[in-house]
């Protein structure tokens, strides 16, 4: 049964690992703000959310402790992490950061026009 544990704990933090990896060349190589923040804000939270759900199955498993703080630290990434790439992209595009030159549609300024003509979205 241990070696089952085992691969359980293995794949939840090569799996995480694998999504923070992906996450860290998504905000390299991606073109601009908008992509790297979603890139940064989407993989990242499930990567981190992955290794830390890895490390209580490690403890819960092979040390017979429920580690409660590290389900805070899961719900505290999982609530905040999607509410501050939200932010940080509405920053920039308020900013005026312009959106990558292959864009293919700007929805929000679109709903910006269409609220400033008194028309629902």
């Amino acid at each position: 049964m241990t070696a089952i544990y085992e691969i359980i704990v293995m794949l939840f933090i090569l799996s995480g690992t694998f999504l923070t990896l992906a996450a860290t060349f998504g905000v390299i190589r991606l073109p601009d703000i908008y992509t790297r923040n979603h890139a940064a804000s989407k993989a990242t939270t499930l990567g981190a959310m992955l290794i830390l759900l890895g490390a209580m199955f490690y403890f819960l498993f092979f040390e017979d402790h429920f580690n409660s703080r590290l389900v805070l630290a899961i719900l505290f990434i999982f609530m905040t992490a999607p509410v501050s790439g939200h932010l940080i992209g509405r920053a920039a595009y308020n900013s005026g950061v312009k959106l990558w030159n292959k864009s293919v549609a700007d929805e929000l300024a679109r709903d910006r026009k269409k609220m400033k003509q008194g028309k629902s979205i």
